[in-house]
């Protein structure tokens, strides 16, 4: 990191330390969890996910307040009356947060503390806060610093002189919220020069990508803590870091699996969804997400145990979307199966669905089934005379297809075999009339 951009970074206390192994700011103790109150505009029940989120983070719901506006109050998000009961439960429950289940303003965060005489956090910065926890490559430091520093950077007029809470519990890892001589040129020169990093290790990624390009490339996408990564685990006998927490993983990582057919393939896990992900944290992940942009089949993973499983079909489909890859090959695969005796609905659009245990390896035989069948709709058969002095291609051929028969012929060896466009391509000139 140049001296320039360290100064900077120490003056906002993000943490962004290599070596760093404690980026948690969080209370070890179940006592001494930090105590808020949930905020949202619909339904009490609306906010269990909300709850998760602080669960994850390291806090504890000690309350929920909600109430049912059209639209938000521009000064205090919610209505005065909402305000005064708000800041009766916070006193009553000794809390010393309030979390909203929504994007709050500069402004809007400032007021509603000057009322609560604490803490006020969002959605977004709850998750980012995770995100902030949870990142442990270079790559995903980068991407989370980025992600802050754009949410920050139009909210520093609003937040008033009260803005040296970095490092003072949920809702300040990073960049934190600094005093206003921080000024935004000095920001936007380091989010320029964070994007010129991740530019940087984008185009390492796309080496690594080129490496696999030969190969049937499968990406598992799905709603944070819907078991991708244990999935992966099980398809490929990995032992990937799995946790019962939302984003216990933000790194793509690839695995190889062998078919039964004998093909070889590459399964990548992805960051999981979330509802109202916040943009600028899909748009810094966006090299991350690329791995979805460039698979070929797309394995969607659902929770089958949670009560709010087609909310979270939804908001997948959605990201997806917004990636421009929704039009995809997709198979649903429909998991934890071993904790539902319930049939779970299936929304329409969905050509393929498996129902499967990751955890217990139930129907996995299933998947890699359909997996196979998918693979071999992009393969074609050919007829291929090579030539001995290019008999080093054979294994590439045995290796990123199906080879059905060979045969040694005076001044070629024959081969018949099902291999995909880019493979053909490859060997075209070898191709029997």
């Amino acid at each position: 990191m140049k001296k320039e951009e360290k100064k900077l970074t120490d003056k906002l206390g993000i943490l962004v330390d290599d070596n760093s192994t404690d980026r948690t700011g969080l209370y070890d103790t179940e006592d001494n969890k930090e105590k808020a109150i949930l905020i949202g505009t619909g339904s009490l029940d609306d906010l269990d996910e909300l709850n998760e989120l602080l669960i994850t983070a390291g806090g504890i719901e000690v309350g929920r307040l909600v109430q049912n506006i059209t639209k938000a109050n521009a000064a205090h998000y919610i209505g005065k009356g909402k305000l005064e009961e708000l800041a009766e439960e916070v006193y009553i429950k000794d809390a010393g947060l309030a979390i909203f289940d929504d994007e709050l303003t500069g402004a809007q965060i400032r007021n509603i503390e000057k009322e609560l005489k604490v803490r006020v956090i969002d959605r977004t910065q709850i998750i980012l806060d995770i995100f902030a926890k949870r990142a442990s490559s270079k790559e995903g430091k980068l991407q989370v610093e980025l992600a802050q520093l754009k949410y920050l950077l139009p909210r520093l007029s609003g937040f008033g002189v009260e803005m040296s809470r970095a490092g003072a519990g949920i809702g300040t890892r990073g960049p934190g919220e600094q005093k206003l001589e921080i000024d935004r040129r000095r920001i936007r020169e380091r989010i320029s020069s964070l994007e010129d990093e991740i530019k940087q290790i984008k185009r390492h990624r796309n080496t690594q990508r080129k490496s696999r390009s030969n190969m049937y490339n499968i990406c598992l996408v799905g709603y944070t803590n819907s078991g991708k990564s244990t999935l992966l685990n099980s398809l490929s006998d990995s032992n990937i870091y799995v946790e019962d927490k939302l984003f216990a993983t933000l790194d793509p990582t690839t695995r190889r699996i062998r078919l039964k057919s004998g093909e070889e393939v590459t399964i990548t896990d992805t960051v999981g969804f979330i509802r109202n992900l916040p943009y600028d944290l899909i748009e810094a992940f966006k090299s991350t997400l690329e791995e979805v942009t460039y698979a070929d089949l797309l394995l969607h993973v659902v929770d089958a145990s949670n009560e709010s499983y087609e909310e979270q079909i939804k908001a997948v489909d959605s990201i997806l979307k917004d990636l421009q890859v929704y039009d995809k090959p997709t198979i649903l695969v429909v998991n934890k199966t071993d904790k539902t005796d319930e049939q779970i609905f299936i929304p329409k659009g969905f050509k393929d669905v498996v129902y499967i245990s990751a955890k217990e390896k139930a129907n996995l035989n299933v998947l890699l089934k359909k997996i196979e069948d998918y693979a071999e709709e992009d393969s074609s058969l050919v007829e291929l005379g090579i030539t001995y002095n290019q008999a080093h291609l054979i294994p590439y051929l045995y290796e990123n297809g199906k080879v059905i028969k060979k045969e040694y012929k005076a001044g070629h060896i024959y081969i018949k075999g099902k291999f995909s466009p880019l493979v053909i391509g490859k060997v075209k000139e070898y191709i029997v009339k």
